[in-house]
């Protein structure tokens, strides 16, 4: 994991991203801001379960799925699968110690 805080995010709505195998934050500042790095950690981690390439056409293919079910961009954002993994566990700092392979499965519907 890389840690790299970016000007690209200045103007967006995003505090950070992963792209494996960077963490990209908005602000240098957020380096300490565990929640947000945790979420973003469990990102990679299903990033390389997903071989990066799957996760990423499985993510916009659920994003688009909701998006015209829901009519909202935001709400299909917060039902993707891989985000809904990521907001309920990114408090638990040892989540990703005791994660089970593919555990975003459980919250795909």
């Amino acid at each position: 994991m890389i840690i790299v805080c970016q000007k690209l995010l200045k103007n967006t709505k995003i505090n950070g991203i992963a792209l494996f195998p960077f963490i990209i934050l908005k602000n240098p500042e957020f380096q300490e801001d565990k929640t947000l790095v945790n979420h973003e950690k469990i990102h990679l981690k299903q990033q390389l379960e997903l071989l990066i390439v799957f996760f990423y056409l499985w993510y916009i293919i659920e994003y688009y799925y909701w998006s015209y079910k829901l009519k909202s961009r935001y709400g299909a954002y917060k039902k993707i699968s891989f985000e809904r993994e990521a907001y309920d566990n990114e408090d638990d700092l040892d989540y990703l110690k005791k994660r089970k392979f593919w555990s975003f499965l459980r919250y795909f519907n």
